[in-house]
């Protein structure tokens, strides 16, 4: 169960309210650094749980539930703070909640649940982090371009829909028996 990978996601999950009071205190260079760090950690528990066979049980809960905290809680932050806009906030929450809802649903049906993130996903959990990470560089380091910023909303509302009309149509399929456990 201790593991150095479930140790990582640990630390992330236990950063989110760091982070949060960081934004509402509005030490943003510092918000910014501990968001990266936090991806440093995401990526280093991946590395690690891989190549040194280290995966458990406990880390398949724990790293995908820390990735969601800390970004939930950073748009929510954000979004509250005026620096993302609330519509945006509404709808990636909005889909995670419907994600979740719709996970428990379907395991709750069919008593048969293992669930692998779709590709559209990856990409709009991508997407979600480079927003986050430019609008904090751009309020703690001065360093973004408002254009690219605007870019990557259209890009997280897109992938955002995308992604969870994609859930809504597996787990149809997946209701209906034409779609394997997945």
């Amino acid at each position: 169960m201790i593991s150095l990978p479930n140790v990582f996601s640990f630390s992330r999950l236990l950063s989110v309210p760091v982070a949060v009071w960081l934004m509402i205190d509005g030490h943003m260079t510092a918000a910014f650094w501990l968001f990266v760090a936090a991806g440093v950690t995401d990526a280093l528990d991946g590395y690690i749980a891989k190549r040194f066979n280290s995966r458990t049980e406990l880390g398949a809960y724990l790293d995908p539930l820390a990735d969601k905290t800390l970004l939930v809680g950073a748009y929510l932050t954000l979004g509250w703070l005026g620096h993302i806009p609330a519509w945006l906030v509404i709808l990636v929450v909005f889909r995670d909640l419907l994600i979740v809802g719709g996970a428990i649903v379907v395991h709750a049906i069919t008593q048969a649940f293992v669930s692998k993130p779709m590709t559209v996903s990856k990409v709009n959990t991508a997407c979600q982090i480079a927003l986050v990470a430019m609008v904090l560089a751009k309020l703690g380091l001065n360093f973004g371009d408002p254009v690219a910023i605007t870019i990557l909303v259209a890009l997280v509302a897109a992938t955002t829909v995308i992604s969870g009309l994609a859930y809504l149509v597996h787990w149809t399929r997946r209701l209906n028996h034409k779609d394997p456990v997945q």
